[in-house]
């Protein structure tokens, strides 16, 4: 199976161009190798996945036919990402969300509960 389609099918992106660009933009390795859109994939081989600011990687363990409910991925691949880099990943994401100034971009859960109390609705 393609990288690309297996990408989409695990639910790793949301659509298969969107997964095509990301390796195409050099975001995905296959067994520790930068990999076209028509990498071929087989179980055993490790993905890797650009998530800035790490890499996160899966063991792929076996292909799906078609796209997969959420509920049937783990049986596909384990993630085998070092603890480290994903307290790394989740500190970034927490950064990136702390320094968002107010009014930019859409309002987050609690703002848009603010803001309905506020109106009255």
């Amino acid at each position: 199976m393609r990288i690309d389609k297996f990408l989409w099918c695990v639910r790793l992106f949301k659509t298969r161009s969107i997964a095509a660009d990301a390796v195409r933009r050099e975001q995905a390795q296959v067994n520790g190798r930068i990999a076209k859109p028509s990498a071929e994939l087989k179980p055993g081989d490790i993905i890797a996945i650009r998530i800035a600011p790490i890499w996160r990687s899966w063991r792929v363990l076996a292909l799906p036919a078609s796209r997969v409910s959420a509920k049937l991925v783990p049986g596909l691949m384990e993630e085998t990402t070092a603890f480290a880099d994903l307290e790394r990943l989740q500190l970034s994401q927490m950064a990136k969300a702390q320094h968002r100034a107010d009014g930019e971009g859409r309002p987050t859960k609690r703002e848009r509960r603010e803001l309905d109390r506020f109106t009255g609705e």
